[in-house]
């Protein structure tokens, strides 16, 4: 498995049905790792690769649900697809407030499963991207000066540089210098890009009707 690649971990007390999902998924190309207890995933080191976790909801010792409530405590955000063959309505309403991506009940299509599959893995892939965008925006966030960051914090509020340099006690051209530095270091090409980092950086923004 190459770094990257997504990975399917399977776990299910039942060993017929971690080999049948386990070549379905192999045949279309997946890695998939099977596990027969939800205390046997929680043991395993996972790698650092986009993933997905197919989840029997009945299991002896822990439960799916069990194991998604232990994944949300320690952080987790892996994608989770609950299967079952004997499903109710509040079960499925906890797992899908819990943050699953699906809640499949058995029989279902193979379909269902790869498709519920592929989705899971594209957000986990996204969620992967996401978190290392706002790394490194942090990152560029501080390497600014103090008076870069609070000019960065008001032009993003929607002051214009005369307002900025009253507000600091200084002069417009001041301000223009400090903005220019701050949209090279922010690596942004425009306002609205760094508007945009701002916002994910939690700095308040002008709010445009």
């Amino acid at each position: 498995m190459s770094a990257g690649e997504p990975l399917v971990f399977v776990v299910d007390d039942d060993a017929s049905v971690r080999d049948a999902m386990g070549s379905l998924m192999r045949s279309i190309g997946l890695s998939v790792m099977s596990f027969g207890s939800a205390a046997e995933f929680l043991e395993f080191k996972r790698p650092d690769a986009p993933a997905c976790l197919v989840l029997d909801v009945r299991m002896p010792g822990l439960s799916g649900l069990d194991l998604q409530r232990e994944l949300r405590r320690s952080g987790s955000g892996i994608p989770i697809i609950f299967i079952t063959g004997h499903g109710d309505i509040p079960m499925t309403v906890e797992a899908m407030k819990a943050g699953a991506t699906e809640f499949l009940t058995k029989p279902f299509r193979d379909q269902q499963l790869l498709d519920a599959i592929q989705l899971a893995v594209t957000q986990d892939r996204k969620a992967r991207e996401d978190r290392v965008g706002l790394s490194d925006l942090i990152r560029l966030h501080q390497t600014l000066t103090s008076r870069e960051r609070e000019v960065m914090a008001l032009v993003v509020a929607g002051l214009l540089n005369k307002q900025i340099a009253g507000r600091l006690g200084t002069t417009e051209i001041t301000v223009k210098v400090h903005r220019g530095r701050v949209m090279e270091k922010m690596k942004a090409g425009s306002l609205a890009e760094l508007v945009n980092s701002a916002m994910r950086l939690g700095i308040a923004t002008a709010q445009h009707s």
